[in-house]
């Protein structure tokens, strides 16, 4: 088979303005970022076309090194969809450049299951990712800058909580000393970089609901805090409207197409594993201004992305999803049966069998919020009729929807006997009001608590002092109504990556929590998770060159 490369570029791309057309997008609306990309002003959306539009959510079983292929079935079955005669539309997150030329490659789907053109949707696009970092960077600057000239007023910052961010896997940047040289250089101090997925500023774009809302969640970052314990914003620094205006044209979501030419929004990007990971509720929302159909992923598992989904972004945008999709691939489950890495590839039933395990907690999960689940199988090449078969048995036993994705290899003809599920089971048995895991009066400590022990099945949580601390802070500070985002490794519900399958009756370690004012949120931080990720001893960026004039390596 081709390469994705490969196959996008022999996709003949509609003009973006036709693509928004196509969805009923006046063509005056649409701001063109070269002849394929463009950005659609948020005063377009329609909240009451919003809640007649059915929101259909994909998620997976706990992730692989490689990914399960979310991102590809999230395509295949907009694609599907449309391939039945639907009106449908996928909204998905921006790739980050970190993982695209470090372990993961891009991010803009696979096969003939892609959105388009991906070399530009994986590399710079419409220049969000970096006006993400030139603002969260400029508060930086802006912040040194006022201790630095206010420091002969014997104003300091007893502790300063706001880092730098950078699009980079660098592992050297984890921690840095600033400010050193002489003494017109600044003041010395320790701080560090964090990757700007997981940027305050990038949760922010994607949960505001317009410039107004994004203004004022600016303003309430919490900076650090002074010596007589009072909370230092970028209020209190007074520069709120200069770092909205670097995020004006940010905020708008951004249109292109799939390979079969139909309408995808791509806007915002935060990781699931440290971040609330969901696109913006504002292209989701347009989304579903235009479409009767809308296919949006959340990150990782479902025990990361789905939970947050649900009980960050929905709470707070008051979406309902009718149904959720979740992924699962015979070598993702081979691997949580115990198979061995270098031989998930092989036909292994009892593996198989054993691994099954983890989808069904996924699923118990996913009913626990009410809602309605459909399994689809990604289907590899090396896939066996046997393997395809004990998990359409199993989903039957266990009372899900099944259906085979093969949109990868097909486009959205592999797609359509799942779009047909999807269709039926929304217009049969569509998901209930959503029920959260916690109420917003709960303890930040119950909140985790319940997340810990019904998503993750953890029997005991314990914290550190710091994170104690930080908890009463919090109430002190009266925020304890605010979600909790808890970040944890993807690759196991527990916090050892090492720990596949379903990981019961373990201990959960809060080691500290991080207030997130601005984006209305708290994220407790669970086991040895990084916030800027370092590269593989073989990076993607080994593989990516431009040879006449074309690019290479982008998958």
């Amino acid at each position: 088979m081709k390469s994705d490369i490969e196959i996008a570029r022999e996709v003949e791309l509609k003009k973006v303005k036709q693509v928004a057309e196509n969805i009923g997008i006046p063509r005056d609306e649409v701001e063109n970022y070269g002849r394929y990309i463009a950005k659609i002003p948020e005063h377009l959306i329609d909240e009451e076309k919003v809640k007649k539009s059915n929101l259909i959510l994909v998620t997976a079983i706990t992730a692989t090194k490689a990914g399960i292929g979310k991102t590809t079935v999230s395509i295949g079955l907009a694609l599907g969809l449309n391939k039945i005669g639907k009106n449908a539309i996928v909204a998905l997150r921006e790739p980050s450049l970190g993982p695209c030329f470090g372990m993961k490659g891009g991010a803009a789907g696979g096969g003939y299951a892609q959105v388009l053109p991906m070399e530009k949707i994986n590399l710079h696009f419409t220049g969000d990712f970096h006006a993400i970092t030139s603002a969260h960077n400029m508060i930086s600057a802006l912040l040194d800058n006022y201790l630095y000239q206010n420091q002969s007023n014997g104003f300091g910052l007893k502790e300063i909580l706001w880092k730098r961010v950078l699009d980079v896997n660098d592992r050297s940047l984890r921690n840095v000393v600033t400010g050193l040289g002489a003494k017109t250089d600044g003041i010395p101090r320790q701080s560090g970089f964090d990757i700007t997925p997981a940027s305050e500023i990038m949760a922010i774009l994607c949960l505001a609901q317009d410039i107004d809302d994004l203004r004022r969640r600016i303003e309430n970052i919490l900076l650090g805090y002074t010596y007589d314990n009072k909370p230092f914003t970028v209020k209190d620094l007074g520069v709120a409207g200069a770092i909205t205006v670097l995020l004006k044209d940010a905020i708008h979501p951004n249109l292109v197409q799939t390979t079969e030419g139909t309408a995808a929004f791509v806007h915002g990007g935060p990781f699931a594993n440290i971040a609330h990971g969901c696109n913006s509720v504002l292209a989701t929302k347009m989304a579903m201004t235009f479409g009767d159909y809308v296919i949006t992923e959340a990150g990782f598992g479902a025990d990361l992305g789905a939970e947050k989904f649900y009980n960050i972004k929905c709470r707070k945008s008051g979406l309902q999803p009718r149904l959720t999709v979740i992924v699962a691939t015979a070598q993702g489950l081979k691997m949580h049966g115990g198979v061995s890495l270098d031989r998930i590839k092989e036909p292994n039933l009892e593996g198989l069998k054993e691994g099954l395990r983890n989808l069904d907690k996924h699923v118990h999960n996913l009913r626990s919020f009410g809602q309605t689940v459909v399994v689809a199988f990604n289907k590899f090449a090396s896939d066996t009729d046997e393997e395809m078969e004990l998990l359409r048995k199993h989903c039957e036993e266990l009372g899900v929807g099944y259906a085979i994705n093969n949109a990868f290899a097909e486009g959205g003809e592999g797609a359509v006997d799942l779009a047909k599920l999807v269709v039926d089971t929304i217009e049969n048995k569509p998901s209930e009001p959503l029920r959260f895991t916690y109420e917003e009066e709960d303890s930040i400590e119950k909140k985790i608590s319940k997340v810990a022990t019904s998503i993750y099945g953890a029997k005991e949580i314990t914290y550190s002092p710091l994170s104690r601390t930080k908890m009463k802070l919090i109430q002190e500070m009266g925020i304890s109504h605010y979600p909790i985002c808890i970040a944890k490794t993807q690759y196991s519900f527990s916090a050892d990556p090492k720990k596949y399958g379903v990981a019961d009756g373990f201990e959960l370690h809060i080691k500290d929590i991080v207030i997130n004012n601005g984006a209305e949120m708290i994220v407790a931080i669970a086991g040895d998770i990084m916030r800027m990720p370092g590269l593989p001893k073989e990076p993607q960026a080994l593989h990516i060159d431009i040879v006449d004039g074309n690019i290479e390596g982008l998958s």
